[in-house]
């Protein structure tokens, strides 16, 4: 039923009048045109595809739209008519998640304007806490951005790459702090030596 319909809008198509701008095609690339456009309505691919339709009209042999490159483009797996994967529910990517993100967020106020009253080598825990959140909300930040412009559907390898060398380089500055904070002079420390200079 649905390939009758397909033919039955391919021949209303070719007793329309033609159309201006195409007037200037020969009479060759005017029944090129309509053949590719015939097939590509019978084919099983859906004309929402990115590509498909560049691909029927400049194409002699139509190939699949799934060939086409589109850089940056959509990956489309499946057909147009799979339903979207959801994520299975998790609570801790769900309210306690943000309240964490909003919790570290209000924490950094008051534990900034501490350090900026006490000096960093008379109280190291304050100067860790402060160091260690600072870390985390930056993390926090960086992740939300990694997630939502490189999402390992549309980028495969640089997704997760990018994902783990966010995760490594937190690890490292982590690995910073700790030291410059046991073997150094801390982190307020350095901040009011660099505000004074």
């Amino acid at each position: 039923m649905y390939l009758r319909a397909c033919d039955r809008l391919a021949r209303s198509f070719q007793l329309l009048e033609p159309d201006p701008d195409l007037q200037m095609f020969s009479a060759t690339a005017r029944r090129t045109l309509l053949a590719q456009n015939r097939a590509f309505l019978r084919s099983k691919y859906s004309p929402l595809v990115v590509g498909a339709a560049r691909t029927a009209t400049t194409n002699v042999s139509a190939t699949p739209p799934e060939s086409v490159y589109v850089p940056g483009g959509p990956v489309i797996q499946g057909t147009v008519n799979d339903p979207t994967p959801f994520p299975t529910p998790s609570r801790g990517h769900g309210s306690h998640h943000w309240a964490f993100e909003r919790l570290v967020s209000a924490a950094l106020i008051p534990l900034t304007a501490a350090a900026a009253v006490t000096s960093g080598s008379q109280y190291p825990i304050l100067d860790g806490i402060l160091a260690i959140s600072l870390v985390v909300h930056s993390h926090i930040g960086f992740d939300a951005v990694v997630a939502d412009y490189l999402d390992k559907r549309k980028w495969p390898i640089v997704g997760p790459i990018s994902k783990w060398t966010l995760r490594a380089a937190t690890t490292g500055v982590l690995v910073g702090i700790y030291q410059f904070n046991t073997n150094d002079i801390g982190l307020t420390e350095l901040i009011s030596r660099v505000w004074t200079a």
